[in-house]
C-alpha cells in the first residue's frame, strides 16, 4: 500500500494524467491511469507497472486448477454375415476440459465438458461438501442416480449388448439431458439419487450401494421412474452384487423395466481376470425376458480382452446375440480390434 502511495505521489504533478477506475480490496489497490493528449507513454508504463507488480505481490489467489485431455481411437469392426458391414474402419477422438477449486469453506467445485469428434458429447458442475455429500448437474452424463449402475458387471472391454443390441433391451436407465443428482457416503454405504424434469414429464431414481458388508464384495439396489408421456410412467429397477478376490472379478445383475406396453427382465453375468498390471480378459451374458407370448428371449455373450502400454491400449471384443428384440431368427456377431490413445 505504501508502495502505491508513493507512486501516485510521483504522478501527482502530471496534470494530463487522470485516474480511468479504482479497484480495491482487503489485499491491494490498484490505479489504473491513461494519457489524455500528448503524454509519454514510456515513462507511464514504468510507473504504472511498478505499481502493478507492488500490488500483485500481497494479492491472495484462488485455489482452483483446469486441465486439458483427450483421447483418439482407431478401431476395425466386422458385423458378420447377417448384416452389411458398410465401411469396417472408423476413427473417433475426443477432448475434455475440466477444472476444480475450494472455497474458503472448505468446499470444492468442478466442472467438466467434453466433446466427442468435434460435437458436444456431456458436460457438468459439482459441488463437494465434504460429509454433506456431493451436488451435481448434469448434461448427458451420469454421476448420480440409477443410470450410473445401468451395468456394473466386470469386463475388460464392451458391455456383451454393445453394438448387437442397439435399443440396450432390460437395460435401465430413466433420464437423457439435464438433470440433478446427489451423492453421501457414510459408514460404508452410499445414496446416489437424481431428479429431472423432461418435456413429457419427470424422472428420478435412488440407488443404494454397500462396500464394507465384506471385504471385495459390492451389492447394490436402485430404484427409478420415467416419464414417456404425460400420463405414462416406465418402472426402472436393478440389483447386483459384485465380488473380487485376488485378480478375479465376478458379479451379477438383476433388472426390470415395467412398460405400459411390455414388461422386459435382464440377468446378466461376469467375470473378469487381471493377468497383470496391464491386461486383463473377461466374459458375460446376459439374457433379457420379453413378458410377451409373440417375443423370444434375447440372448447375449460376450468375451473381451485389452492391454494398455502407458496411453495406449489395444482391445479385442466379439459380442454375440441372438433374437435381437425377441424376433426369432434375428441374431447379430460383432467382431472389434482397437488401439486407443490417451493423452
Amino acid at each position: 500500500m505504501l508502495q502505491i502511495y508513493n507512486t501516485m505521489q510521483k504522478l501527482s504533478h502530471l496534470r494530463k494524467y487522470k485516474p480511468i477506475f479504482l479497484v480495491k480490496n482487503d489485499n491491494y489497490l490498484l490505479f489504473i491511469i491513461i494519457k489524455q493528449i500528448g503524454v509519454n507513454m514510456n515513462k507511464i508504463t514504468k510507473i504504472g507497472l511498478t505499481a502493478l507488480a507492488g500490488s500483485l505481490v500481497a494479492t491472495s489467489a484462488f485455489a482452483g486448477s483446469m486441465s486439458v485431455s483427450g483421447s483418439a481411437k482407431v478401431t476395425y469392426a466386422s458385423n458378420g454375415e447377417e448384416r452389411s458391414t458398410g465401411v469396417p474402419y472408423s476413427n473417433s477422438k475426443g477432448i475434455s476440459f475440466s477444472g476444480s477449486g475450494e472455497l474458503d469453506n472448505g468446499f470444492t467445485v468442478s466442472t467438466g465438458y467434453t466433446m466427442s469428434n468435434a460435437a458436444f458429447s456431456s458436460s457438468y458442475v459439482s459441488l463437494d461438501m465434504g460429509d454433506s455429500g456431493t451436488l451435481h448437474f448434469m448434461n448427458s452424463t451420469a454421476k448420480a442416480g440409477l443410470d450410473k449402475y445401468a451395468d456394473v458387471m466386470p469386463t475388460a472391454g464392451e458391455e456383451v449388448w454393445d453394438d448387437v443390441d442397439t435399443d440396450d433391451n432390460g437395460v435401465v436407465g430413466v433420464f437423457a439431458g439435464n438433470a440433478f443428482g446427489y451423492e453421501v457416503s457414510a459408514m460404508g454405504m452410499t445414496i446416489s439419487a437424481h431428479y429431472a424434469k423432461e418435456q413429457v414429464g419427470t424422472s428420478n431414481s435412488v440407488v443404494l450401494v454397500a462396500d464394507e458388508l465384506m471385504d471385495g464384495l459390492q451389492v447394490g439396489y436402485g430404484i427409478g421412474k420415467a416419464a414417456t408421456s404425460a400420463t405414462v410412467e416406465d418402472d426402472h429397477s436393478t440389483v447386483w452384487a459384485k465380488y473380487t478376490a485376488g485378480m478375479a472379478t465376478v458379479g451379477i445383475q438383476s433388472s426390470s423395466i415395467d412398460k405400459a406396453s411390455a414388461d422386459e427382465d435382464r440377468l446378466g453375468i461376469a467375470i473378469s481376470l487381471a493377468v497383470n498390471e496391464n491386461m486383463s480378459v473377461s466374459y458375460g451374458m446376459s439374457t433379457v425376458d420379453f413378458e410377451t407370448a409373440s417375443l423370444s428371449d434375447e440372448e447375449s455373450s460376450g468375451v473381451s480382452a485389452s492391454y494398455t502400454m502407458g496411453g495406449m491400449t489395444f482391445a479385442a471384443v466379439m459380442n454375440q446375440t441372438d433374437s435381437v428384440a425377441g424376433s426369432s431368427g434375428t441374431d447379430r456377431t460383432r467382431k472389434e480390434l482397437s488401439v486407443a490413445f490417451a493423452f
